[in-house]
């Protein structure tokens, strides 16, 4: 090769490098921008910063390494959030055949998940309310607010059924069918 292209190869590799530094620190920007809001709505600050760091990487996967590396946070760090991430259903823990790392993911349809795992929590809170109501008394001061605060969680469980029928529509409209 010549000394031309080798020059010409070498700037092309650079340039690349550079893009991909300016990806890597727009990523990063965004990671920390998206997790304050995140930790802002409720969510604990490290499972807010993997998640963020998951949904800006390119593959929507990184190994437990790249993420403290991303991050500069320890594995021990990394392993609580997605451990907690694991358990809202907002990324799940793959291994690449023939290897021993594990590969933490998001889908893109993981809020719809994370959401529609909620029903067994509403029916847990249905019930408990129910219990309430039992032991204090429909009649009750306490017993009234329990039922108002129940009526809510049959109503929410009613309507996010039909929200998220109507947002697979929606969805498959934006992006076709779910592979």
């Amino acid at each position: 090769m010549s000394t031309d292209k080798k020059d010409e190869r070498a700037a092309a590799d650079t340039e690349v490098v550079a893009d991909r530094g300016e990806d890597l620190a727009a990523a990063s920007r965004f990671t920390e921008q998206f997790a304050a809001q995140l930790v802002w709505a409720g969510m604990p600050r490290m499972p807010a910063r993997v998640f963020a760091a998951l949904l800006a990487s390119e593959s929507g996967a990184l190994t437990s390494a790249e993420l403290g590396e991303r991050l500069h946070v320890s594995p021990a760090a990394v392993s609580g959030a997605v451990r907690y991430l694991s358990q809202q259903y907002m990324v799940t823990r793959e291994r690449e055949p023939g290897s021993r790392r594990d590969i933490f993911r998001v889908h893109g349809n993981q809020w719809y998940e994370a959401l529609a795992n909620r029903d067994s929590v509403l029916q847990r809170w249905e019930s408990a309310l129910r219990d309430g109501v039992a032991q204090l008394g429909p009649d009750s001061p306490a017993g009234t607010r329990l039922q108002e605060t129940l009526a809510f969680f049959e109503f929410v469980q009613v309507e996010l059924a039909g929200m998220m029928t109507r947002w697979r529509a929606h969805r498959e409209a934006l992006f076709g069918p779910q592979g």
